[in-house]
């Protein structure tokens, strides 16, 4: 009985020395992890309130554009750049300010809109979204190489069809009947599981020349 009674006092005078050296690193343990737990909170609730405030702006730009507020819009895409400049809604900011240019003929703006998003946007398929508008935008102003170099048929993806789509539009542009035609077949081909327009495509092909009278009409000498 007397050894186990000194047994157990031996044992509290062990614990009673770990606790005086150990205690501060203990605390100090404790203290770290409520701070980290709380900094965490913090960011992402800062994370959650500047998203919140994006998407926000977001609509103020999309609604002022619906009403013909200009003025308004400009503002709410500035604030987006200088406050949320990371933010994918900021991307969709400026394809919607493409979009607005393009319906108003003004080409020159929507493409450095579409720049924008293209180069320095910080979602990748919004990347890809924006230089498949760009590249259109670069036919509507007459740039077709520029256009077709945009278009990387081997980094397509998902995107096969709507590239290959434009690829035609731009040869056909260029004069290139032969070269839309084969285009154009390859986005019917890889547009049957993909969001294209099936029927302007095949619309888009039947309005070619037909490849023999587009050789004969080229072989034919002029008078």
């Amino acid at each position: 009985m007397v050894e186990d009674y000194l047994s157990d006092r031996e044992q509290e005078e062990a614990l009673r020395r770990w606790w005086n050296e150990n205690w501060r690193w203990l605390v100090a343990g404790v203290v770290i992890g409520l701070g980290a737990l709380g900094g965490w909170q913090y960011w992402q609730q800062r994370a959650v309130t500047r998203n919140e405030a994006a998407a926000q702006a977001y609509r103020d730009m999309a609604a002022a554009l619906s009403r013909g507020d200009r003025s308004a819009a400009e503002g709410a895409l500035r604030t987006l750049d200088d406050s949320h400049g990371g933010s994918p809604y900021t991307d969709q900011a400026h394809l919607l300010a493409a979009q607005n240019y393009v319906a108003a003929g003004r080409f020159e703006e929507a493409a450095s809109e579409l720049k924008i998003v293209r180069d320095r946007g910080s979602d990748d398929e919004l990347q890809r979204i924006a230089n498949l508008r760009w590249a259109r935008v670069q036919i509507q102003l007459g740039h077709y190489d520029e256009a077709l170099a945009a278009l990387d048929v081997n980094r397509a993806g998902a995107y096969e069809a709507q590239i290959y789509e434009i690829r035609g539009d731009a040869l056909l542009a260029k004069g290139d009947a032969s070269g839309a035609r084969q285009a154009y077949q390859t986005a019917l081909n890889a547009g049957q599981n993909a969001q294209v327009d099936i029927e302007m495509l095949r619309l888009k092909l039947a309005d070619l020349p037909a490849p023999d009278a587009a050789k004969v009409t080229a072989s034919t000498p002029h008078p």
